[in-house]
């Protein structure tokens, strides 16, 4: 890949308060190798002038779906594995496009796709997997028809493929360990309702704590972690006493169990976009009245979330949950948070905050010598228009990942 010099450009340094000016970075080969406020010295590397564009880290979404490509979710039941993988091709590529130069799958994809973008057969984001939801029966991960009898073939759909079940200590057990043997990165457990799933109240309490203690121990034990699909503070709270390291969702949590999750040392990863998208589009694509009460129940908790994770030290990374074609308002999630949170800690949400969830802090996020040379430039500053991350990325004049380069309009 050999070295690139970048010159002439604003630095937005997450760790930093406000952007500066007068530094030089240069990438060797997927790293980035140094960052100076004097010349540096490279003779051999390519010269890529920004044009006083802002210099930052690559995005890092910490929950998405890339297989899931159904809106309504049953839908994937009419979906050959064969279609999944090309869909989530296109998905994956469109998501680097945005400046989403790493992504933390919470369900659905498997060692294969990840395996695929790391020996360059898919274009797209560093992938980071949980393989199957795990969730008990008639819970969140259980999207079965009342007339299915049993469990469906894994190998036949996307939707059997992409979700699991599990009653019991004893499948809890066997069900993470079967995901850390296909090479998870993290186990994602369903502990209250959802909006898309068909039977259960958002109120209701999946997973004893004893199956989510079993769950915890499975993955602490193989060196991961778990992440809990939860919404009210009853499931956060079981899930904190538990062990879980983050909190997917958390809408309608409240400041007993915000201040359980700071003690603990607990990330909430937040996706406010999901709902304000199903809210206007869901119902295009086939999702029920039903399901769209239950999304005007966390909508309406979302902002507040933040700001009750906020008083309480609670870290926010960012995330988006979208599904399907509802994909393409990934970074209006800057947006939506901008109503209650600084532009700085948003930013910081989607790279320094997202890589301690990844526990790829100095690796990730980050514009650090050694860190992956994972970078974007932007035509304009970000910390003044939240709305450069949108437009497809419109707005972004250089995407590198891993020291290659995906895009680049500067001349």
């Amino acid at each position: 890949m050999g070295q690139f010099l970048f010159k002439n450009f604003a630095m937005l340094d997450p760790a930093e308060d406000e952007i500066r000016g007068g530094h030089e970075l240069l990438v060797e080969d997927t790293l980035i190798r140094e960052v100076s406020d004097r010349p540096i010295t490279a003779p051999e590397a390519t010269v890529i002038d920004c044009a006083g564009g802002t210099l930052m880290p690559g995005l890092i979404d910490c929950h998405v779906h890339v297989v899931l490509s159904e809106v309504y979710i049953r839908q994937l039941e009419n979906i050959p594995l064969t279609l999944m993988t090309a869909q989530t091709m296109v998905a994956m590529r469109e998501m680097l496009d945005r400046g989403f130069t790493t992504v933390r799958d919470t369900g659905g994809a498997d060692w294969g796709i990840k395996a695929a973008v790391e020996q360059g057969y898919i274009t797209g984001p560093r992938l980071f997997i949980a393989g199957r939801a795990i969730g008990p029966t008639g819970g969140h991960s259980d999207s079965r028809r009342r007339t299915d009898p049993g469990a469906l073939c894994p190998c036949c759909n996307a939707l059997a493929f992409t979700m699991g079940l599990a009653d019991g200590k004893a499948e809890v057990m066997k069900a993470v360990r079967e995901e850390m043997r296909q090479g998870c990165d993290h186990v994602k457990i369903m502990m209250s309702g959802g909006v898309a799933s068909p039977y259960d109240p958002l109120d209701s309490l999946q997973f004893s704590p004893g199956e989510v203690k079993a769950a915890v121990e499975e993955a602490n034990a193989f060196g991961r972690y778990v992440c809990a699909h939860a919404y009210s503070p009853e499931a956060i709270t079981r899930a904190a006493h538990a062990g879980v390291r983050t909190i997917e969702h958390g809408n309608l949590i409240d400041e007993p169990a915000a201040a359980l999750m700071a003690e603990k040392d607990m990330f909430l990863v937040a996706n406010l976009v999901a709902y304000y998208a199903m809210k206007e589009r869901a119902s295009d694509y086939g999702m029920s009245g039903e399901m769209l009460e239950k999304n005007d129940v966390v909508i309406e908790g979302g902002l507040r979330s933040l700001e009750i994770c906020k008083r309480a030290g609670v870290p926010v990374a960012y995330g988006s949950d979208l599904l399907g074609q509802l994909r393409v308002d990934q970074s209006r999630e800057f947006q939506l948070r901008s109503n209650v949170v600084p532009a700085i800690d948003i930013i910081r949400s989607a790279t320094t905050i997202a890589a301690k969830v990844l526990r790829h802090e100095g690796k990730l996020g980050c514009l650090a010598p050694g860190a992956f040379a994972d970078l974007l430039v932007i035509d304009g500053n970000p910390l003044d228009n939240l709305e450069l991350f949108g437009g497809q990325g419109r707005h972004m004049t250089l995407i590198m990942k891993d020291g290659a380069v995906h895009k680049k309009t500067l001349h």
